[in-house]
Protein backbone atom coordinates (compact mmCIF):
# COMPACT_ATOMS: atom_id res chain seq x y z
CA UNK A 1 0.00 0.00 0.00
CA UNK A 2 1.53 3.44 -0.88
CA UNK A 3 1.95 6.11 1.50
CA UNK A 4 -0.23 8.47 -0.97
CA UNK A 5 -3.28 6.23 0.46
CA UNK A 6 -2.46 6.89 3.78
CA UNK A 7 -2.92 10.36 4.26
CA UNK A 8 -6.23 10.65 5.34
CA UNK A 9 -6.01 10.84 8.96
CA UNK A 10 -2.82 12.09 10.16
CA UNK A 11 -1.04 9.98 12.40
CA UNK A 12 1.47 11.21 14.73
CA UNK A 13 4.12 9.11 17.23
CA UNK A 14 1.99 7.20 19.83
CA UNK A 15 4.65 7.13 22.62
CA UNK A 16 6.60 9.61 24.01
CA UNK A 17 10.05 9.69 23.56
CA UNK A 18 12.92 11.60 24.93
CA UNK A 19 14.54 13.24 21.80
CA UNK A 20 11.48 12.68 20.00
CA UNK A 21 11.72 14.82 16.70
CA UNK A 22 8.36 16.13 16.47
CA UNK A 23 9.49 19.42 17.22
CA UNK A 24 12.16 19.53 14.69
CA UNK A 25 10.10 18.29 11.62
CA UNK A 26 9.77 21.80 10.12
CA UNK A 27 13.82 22.57 10.57
CA UNK A 28 13.93 19.04 8.83
CA UNK A 29 12.03 19.31 5.43
CA UNK A 30 14.39 21.56 4.57
CA UNK A 31 17.10 19.03 5.22
CA UNK A 32 15.55 16.53 2.99
CA UNK A 33 17.04 15.03 -0.24
CA UNK A 34 15.56 16.34 -3.41
CA UNK A 35 14.96 13.32 -4.92
CA UNK A 36 12.76 12.31 -1.74
CA UNK A 37 10.53 15.59 -2.60
CA UNK A 38 10.81 14.65 -6.43
CA UNK A 39 9.19 11.45 -5.77
CA UNK A 40 12.30 9.34 -6.92
CA UNK A 41 12.95 7.71 -3.48
CA UNK A 42 10.61 5.08 -2.29
CA UNK A 43 12.18 3.31 0.32
CA UNK A 44 12.45 4.79 3.38
CA UNK A 45 14.96 2.87 6.28
CA UNK A 46 15.86 4.20 9.82
CA UNK A 47 17.97 2.53 11.48
CA UNK A 48 17.06 3.89 15.30
CA UNK A 49 13.51 4.10 15.22
CA UNK A 50 12.44 5.95 18.62
CA UNK A 51 8.96 7.24 18.93
CA UNK A 52 9.17 7.37 15.15
CA UNK A 53 8.06 11.01 14.38
CA UNK A 54 10.07 11.41 11.34
CA UNK A 55 9.04 8.19 9.78
CA UNK A 56 5.30 9.32 10.52
CA UNK A 57 6.14 12.60 8.96
CA UNK A 58 7.33 11.63 6.07
CA UNK A 59 5.35 8.34 5.10
CA UNK A 60 2.38 11.12 5.07
CA UNK A 61 3.82 13.80 3.08
CA UNK A 62 6.06 11.97 0.46
CA UNK A 63 5.45 8.92 -1.97
CA UNK A 64 7.36 6.41 -0.35
CA UNK A 65 6.22 2.46 -1.20
CA UNK A 66 7.92 0.71 1.64
CA UNK A 67 9.40 1.71 5.03
CA UNK A 68 12.31 -0.84 7.25
CA UNK A 69 12.44 0.13 10.99
CA UNK A 70 15.19 -0.87 13.14
CA UNK A 71 15.34 0.05 16.93
CA UNK A 72 18.05 -2.66 19.54
CA UNK A 73 14.93 -1.91 22.17
CA UNK A 74 12.88 -5.21 21.41
CA UNK A 75 9.80 -3.61 23.62
CA UNK A 76 9.66 -0.86 21.77
CA UNK A 77 9.89 -3.38 18.71
CA UNK A 78 6.98 -5.35 20.02
CA UNK A 79 4.95 -2.51 20.59
CA UNK A 80 5.14 -0.65 16.98
CA UNK A 81 4.18 -4.28 15.61
CA UNK A 82 1.25 -4.75 17.88
CA UNK A 83 0.07 -1.32 16.53
CA UNK A 84 0.58 -2.21 13.01
CA UNK A 85 -1.26 -5.66 13.41
CA UNK A 86 -3.43 -5.25 16.31
CA UNK A 87 -4.60 -1.78 16.52
CA UNK A 88 -8.31 -2.71 18.16
CA UNK A 89 -7.45 -4.95 20.51
CA UNK A 90 -4.68 -2.89 22.01
CA UNK A 91 -7.12 -0.04 22.30
CA UNK A 92 -9.56 -2.57 23.85
CA UNK A 93 -6.79 -3.49 26.54
CA UNK A 94 -5.93 0.21 27.05
CA UNK A 95 -9.29 1.26 27.53
CA UNK A 96 -9.56 -0.83 30.50
CA UNK A 97 -6.15 0.04 32.07
CA UNK A 98 -7.20 3.72 31.97
CA UNK A 99 -10.98 3.25 33.90
CA UNK A 100 -9.25 1.41 36.43
CA UNK A 101 -6.09 4.08 36.81
CA UNK A 102 -8.65 7.13 36.43
CA UNK A 103 -10.97 5.65 38.95
CA UNK A 104 -8.54 5.77 41.79
CA UNK A 105 -7.03 8.07 44.28
CA UNK A 106 -3.64 9.48 43.66
CA UNK A 107 -2.38 7.32 46.27
CA UNK A 108 -3.75 4.75 44.74
CA UNK A 109 -2.94 5.36 41.13
CA UNK A 110 0.85 5.54 42.85
CA UNK A 111 0.38 1.86 44.19
CA UNK A 112 -1.08 1.02 40.94
CA UNK A 113 1.38 1.96 38.87
CA UNK A 114 4.24 0.44 40.54
CA UNK A 115 2.54 -2.88 40.60
CA UNK A 116 1.96 -2.81 36.88
CA UNK A 117 5.40 -1.33 36.63
CA UNK A 118 6.80 -4.86 38.65
CA UNK A 119 4.84 -7.27 36.81
CA UNK A 120 6.36 -5.71 33.78
CA UNK A 121 9.70 -6.22 34.33
CA UNK A 122 9.26 -9.87 35.86
CA UNK A 123 7.90 -10.76 32.78
CA UNK A 124 10.57 -9.77 30.64
CA UNK A 125 12.79 -12.58 32.13
CA UNK A 126 10.86 -15.03 30.24
CA UNK A 127 8.82 -13.84 27.70
CA UNK A 128 8.97 -14.66 24.11
CA UNK A 129 9.90 -11.58 21.53
CA UNK A 130 10.41 -13.42 18.92
CA UNK A 131 7.18 -15.36 18.16
CA UNK A 132 3.75 -13.57 18.48
CA UNK A 133 1.02 -14.36 20.74
CA UNK A 134 -1.61 -12.72 22.46
CA UNK A 135 0.95 -11.82 25.66
CA UNK A 136 2.27 -9.07 23.11
CA UNK A 137 -0.56 -7.34 22.81
CA UNK A 138 -1.24 -7.15 26.92
CA UNK A 139 2.79 -6.17 26.97
CA UNK A 140 2.80 -3.82 24.49
CA UNK A 141 -0.45 -1.89 26.37
CA UNK A 142 1.38 -2.23 29.88
CA UNK A 143 4.48 -0.17 27.96
CA UNK A 144 2.23 2.39 26.63
CA UNK A 145 0.42 2.88 29.74
CA UNK A 146 3.69 3.24 31.47
CA UNK A 147 5.14 5.79 29.03
CA UNK A 148 1.90 7.41 29.40
CA UNK A 149 1.77 7.75 33.30
CA UNK A 150 5.71 7.83 34.20
CA UNK A 151 7.76 11.20 34.85
CA UNK A 152 8.53 13.29 31.93
CA UNK A 153 7.45 10.05 29.57
CA UNK A 154 10.63 8.71 29.37
CA UNK A 155 11.71 5.17 28.63
CA UNK A 156 14.60 4.64 30.77
CA UNK A 157 16.35 0.97 31.74
CA UNK A 158 18.52 0.34 34.12
CA UNK A 159 21.55 -2.22 33.78
CA UNK A 160 19.62 -5.17 34.31
CA UNK A 161 17.55 -3.91 31.25
CA UNK A 162 14.45 -3.36 34.30
CA UNK A 163 12.26 0.11 33.41
CA UNK A 164 12.71 2.37 35.88
CA UNK A 165 11.19 5.46 35.66
CA UNK A 166 9.36 6.80 38.70
CA UNK A 167 5.34 7.87 38.80
CA UNK A 168 4.50 10.95 36.72
CA UNK A 169 1.11 11.85 38.75
CA UNK A 170 -0.76 13.49 36.02
CA UNK A 171 -4.48 14.81 36.61
CA UNK A 172 -5.41 13.21 33.79
CA UNK A 173 -3.01 11.77 31.78
CA UNK A 174 -4.25 10.27 27.76
CA UNK A 175 -3.34 6.98 27.96
CA UNK A 176 -4.97 5.58 25.17
CA UNK A 177 -5.76 7.78 21.91
CA UNK A 178 -7.83 5.30 19.59
CA UNK A 179 -7.78 7.73 16.28
CA UNK A 180 -4.00 7.91 16.58
CA UNK A 181 -3.20 4.34 17.05
CA UNK A 182 -5.51 3.39 14.13
CA UNK A 183 -3.90 5.96 12.54
CA UNK A 184 -0.57 5.17 13.19
CA UNK A 185 -1.91 1.32 12.24
CA UNK A 186 -2.68 2.27 8.71
CA UNK A 187 1.07 4.15 7.76
CA UNK A 188 2.57 1.56 9.04
CA UNK A 189 1.40 -0.81 7.22
CA UNK A 190 4.17 -0.31 4.31
CA UNK A 191 6.70 -0.76 7.20
CA UNK A 192 9.26 -3.86 8.03
CA UNK A 193 9.29 -3.94 11.40
CA UNK A 194 12.91 -5.39 12.90
CA UNK A 195 14.76 -5.55 16.25
CA UNK A 196 18.40 -5.32 15.16
CA UNK A 197 21.63 -3.49 15.48
CA UNK A 198 21.69 -0.23 12.91
CA UNK A 199 24.12 -2.61 10.91
CA UNK A 200 20.92 -4.97 10.38
CA UNK A 201 19.52 -1.52 7.76
CA UNK A 202 22.53 -2.84 5.07
CA UNK A 203 21.00 -5.52 4.17
CA UNK A 204 17.56 -3.37 2.66
CA UNK A 205 19.39 -0.45 1.51
CA UNK A 206 19.57 0.64 -2.03
CA UNK A 207 20.25 3.40 -4.15
CA UNK A 208 17.25 4.68 -4.38
CA UNK A 209 16.94 4.58 -0.40
CA UNK A 210 16.64 8.14 1.98
CA UNK A 211 18.75 6.79 5.52
CA UNK A 212 17.63 8.55 8.96
CA UNK A 213 20.05 7.79 12.08
CA UNK A 214 18.92 8.89 14.88
CA UNK A 215 21.56 7.24 17.66
CA UNK A 216 21.11 7.74 21.20
CA UNK A 217 22.70 11.50 21.52
CA UNK A 218 26.38 11.79 22.63
CA UNK A 219 26.42 13.63 26.18
CA UNK A 220 26.94 17.22 25.96
CA UNK A 221 28.32 17.71 29.56
CA UNK A 222 29.04 15.36 32.11
CA UNK A 223 25.81 15.37 33.84
CA UNK A 224 23.55 15.23 30.37
CA UNK A 225 24.35 11.68 30.09
CA UNK A 226 20.85 10.11 29.46
CA UNK A 227 21.35 7.54 26.88
CA UNK A 228 19.71 4.39 28.37
CA UNK A 229 16.90 3.66 25.87
CA UNK A 230 18.24 0.12 25.85
CA UNK A 231 20.42 -1.47 28.31
CA UNK A 232 23.24 -1.38 26.14
CA UNK A 233 25.24 1.88 26.55
CA UNK A 234 25.90 4.22 23.06
CA UNK A 235 29.12 5.36 23.98
CA UNK A 236 31.90 7.41 22.33
CA UNK A 237 33.41 3.76 20.46
CA UNK A 238 29.96 3.29 19.01
CA UNK A 239 29.51 6.66 17.84
CA UNK A 240 33.08 5.95 16.34
CA UNK A 241 31.19 2.82 14.96
CA UNK A 242 28.20 4.43 13.59
CA UNK A 243 30.25 7.24 11.40
CA UNK A 244 32.39 4.04 10.24
CA UNK A 245 29.11 2.48 8.94
CA UNK A 246 27.68 5.83 7.75
CA UNK A 247 30.99 6.19 5.44
CA UNK A 248 31.03 2.65 4.36
CA UNK A 249 27.30 2.89 2.99
CA UNK A 250 28.30 6.52 1.11
CA UNK A 251 30.80 4.92 -0.77
CA UNK A 252 29.09 1.74 -1.70
CA UNK A 253 26.19 2.78 -2.65
CA UNK A 254 24.48 5.38 -3.99
CA UNK A 255 22.08 5.87 -0.84
CA UNK A 256 20.69 9.74 0.35
CA UNK A 257 21.78 8.97 4.31
CA UNK A 258 21.13 12.62 7.14
CA UNK A 259 21.92 11.68 10.99
CA UNK A 260 20.99 13.71 14.41
CA UNK A 261 23.13 13.91 17.21
CA UNK A 262 24.08 16.29 20.02
CA UNK A 263 26.06 19.76 19.27
CA UNK A 264 29.11 19.38 21.53
CA UNK A 265 29.61 23.41 21.16
CA UNK A 266 26.61 23.96 22.98
CA UNK A 267 28.85 23.28 25.70
CA UNK A 268 32.63 23.76 24.51
CA UNK A 269 33.01 25.66 21.42
CA UNK A 270 36.19 23.54 21.11
CA UNK A 271 34.87 20.23 20.88
CA UNK A 272 34.92 18.82 17.06
CA UNK A 273 34.01 15.39 18.07
CA UNK A 274 31.35 15.47 15.00
CA UNK A 275 33.29 17.50 12.78
CA UNK A 276 36.31 14.37 12.44
CA UNK A 277 34.28 12.02 12.88
CA UNK A 278 31.89 12.67 9.98
CA UNK A 279 34.73 14.92 7.96
CA UNK A 280 33.85 15.47 4.18
CA UNK A 281 30.14 15.25 5.06
CA UNK A 282 28.02 18.09 5.58
CA UNK A 283 26.87 19.53 8.75
CA UNK A 284 23.88 21.59 9.48
CA UNK A 285 22.99 22.94 12.86
CA UNK A 286 19.01 23.07 14.01
CA UNK A 287 17.50 24.41 16.89
CA UNK A 288 15.85 22.39 20.06
CA UNK A 289 14.13 22.92 23.12
CA UNK A 290 15.83 20.68 25.70
CA UNK A 291 12.63 19.55 27.92
CA UNK A 292 14.89 16.69 29.63
CA UNK A 293 16.62 17.73 32.11
CA UNK A 294 16.60 17.85 36.42
CA UNK A 295 17.77 21.20 36.61
CA UNK A 296 14.64 23.78 35.24
CA UNK A 297 16.94 26.41 34.63
CA UNK A 298 19.16 24.55 32.26
CA UNK A 299 15.58 23.86 30.15
CA UNK A 300 16.08 25.46 26.77
CA UNK A 301 17.38 26.73 23.35
CA UNK A 302 20.14 24.06 22.14
CA UNK A 303 21.71 23.64 18.50
CA UNK A 304 21.54 19.89 17.52
CA UNK A 305 23.38 18.32 14.23
CA UNK A 306 22.20 17.59 11.34
CA UNK A 307 24.61 15.71 9.09
CA UNK A 308 24.07 14.55 5.39
CA UNK A 309 25.97 12.81 2.78
CA UNK A 310 24.74 15.11 0.00
CA UNK A 311 24.58 19.22 -0.27
CA UNK A 312 21.91 20.93 1.21
CA UNK A 313 20.57 24.64 0.66
CA UNK A 314 18.74 25.03 3.84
Amino acid sequence: MSSAKLRTQPAKPFLKWAGGKSQLLSQFDALYPAALKQGKIKRYIEPFVGGGAVFFDLAQKYQLSSAFLFDLNPELILTYKVVRNYPEQLVEQLEELSRSYKLLSEQQRQTFYYELRDRYNRQRVQFNYNYYSADWISRAAMLVFLNRTCFNGLFRLNRKGEFNVPHGKYKNPKIVDRENLMAASQVLQIAEIETGDFEACKKVATAKSFIYFDPPYRPISKTASFTSYAKENFDDLQQARLANFFRQLHENLEVKMMLSNSDPKNENPTDNFFEDLYQGFHLHRVSAHRAINSNAQKRGQIYELAIANYPISP
